[in-house]
């Protein structure tokens, strides 16, 4: 029995790391712009794609198939694919800011929710134009022979995805509070009229919150895709289920939305062994069961940082 509660914990910790990964983009652009990218989901889809395709013109394979071969994924090619995934979903990141959330800045209404929402739409109709609605098998690049640990039987591309989530989330905790672009980030999400007192290009700090959301969960898609397979409609359930995570967690507390999002996939991997038909009932009532008692999340209350 040890075995299995093993095994639920790494898969809710892997698929936590995911759910950790789009939460803390969501709370970076809540942070610093007071708005949400609802087009997280299509981000996320749209990133996997981009890897698809890099993956397969490196490899020299036609751009046509349901299925990327396994050496297509080996070597150096893989992290090749996460990073230049990244750095386009960041480029789509600067584009739905600026063309989306900008223009409604400062206005009274709720404007930029559709005009994300909008974006998405038009992201994943752009997609099902170049790459068809069809999903697209993709290889691990650690082979998908199942690891024992204790007894469990674990992906290889679940412990990469963790092991991923983890490190990305360090760097960027380190950067947030060591570094100079970091501080400016809190300076604007703090006040953004005193940070542009302080000489703080806020505008170009909004443009980079959004570029870096994006970017994660463009990184995010291509390390979910060899467990889900790469779909454009894969993006909404992972981004709806990071979006609880950093509610559990507090959306305005950059850690506990991660941790927010740990305890949702470990929740959610609980539930599954005890009766997965209940998973969703059982997750969302937990949502609604924090929000009930901590409407600022569990760890909501942030503490003020010296910037």
């Amino acid at each position: 029995m040890l075995d299995v509660y093993i095994q639920t914990l790494l898969s809710g910790l892997a698929v936590g790391g995911v759910y950790a990964l789009i939460a803390l983009g969501f709370s970076i652009t809540f942070t610093t712009t007071k708005t949400l990218n609802f087009a997280q989901g299509e981000f996320i889809s749209f990133g996997a794609f981009v890897g698809v395709t890099v993956l397969l013109l490196l490899s020299g394979l036609a751009s046509a198939t349901t299925a990327v071969p396994g050496e297509a994924a080996a070597g150096w090619r893989y992290p090749a694919a996460v990073i230049v995934a990244g750095v386009v979903a960041g480029f789509m990141g600067i584009l739905i800011f600026l063309l989306a959330v900008r223009p409604f800045a400062g206005k009274g209404g709720m404007n930029w929710v559709m005009s994300t929402i909008g974006f998405g739409v038009i992201l994943q109709s752009l997609g099902l134009a170049v790459w068809g609605p069809a999903p697209v098998m993709v290889p691990s690049p650690l082979g998908d022979d199942v690891l024992r640990i204790g007894g469990a039987g674990v992906r290889p591309q679940e412990l990469l995805v963790l092991a991923c989530a983890i490190l990305i989330m360090l760097a960027l905790d380190l950067v947030m509070r060591r570094s100079r672009i970091g501080k400016a980030m809190m300076a604007v999400a703090h006040s953004p009229q005193t940070a542009s007192l302080m000489g703080i290009n806020v505008t170009l700090v909004m443009v980079g919150a959004f570029a870096l959301s994006s970017g994660l969960a463009g990184v995010a898609g291509v390390l979910i895709a060899p467990i889900a397979s790469a779909s454009l409609f894969m993006g909404m359930g992972f981004a709806l289920k990071a979006f609880s995570g950093a509610i559990i967690g507090g959306l305005n507390n950059p850690r506990g939305c991660i941790y927010g999002g740990f305890i949702l996939g470990v929740f959610e991997s609980a539930v599954g062994l005890w009766q997965a038909q209940w998973r969703e009932i059982v997750v969302f009532g937990l949502i609604i069961l924090v929000l009930a008692f901590r409407p600022a999340g569990l760890f909501g209350q942030a503490a003020v940082d010296k910037v």
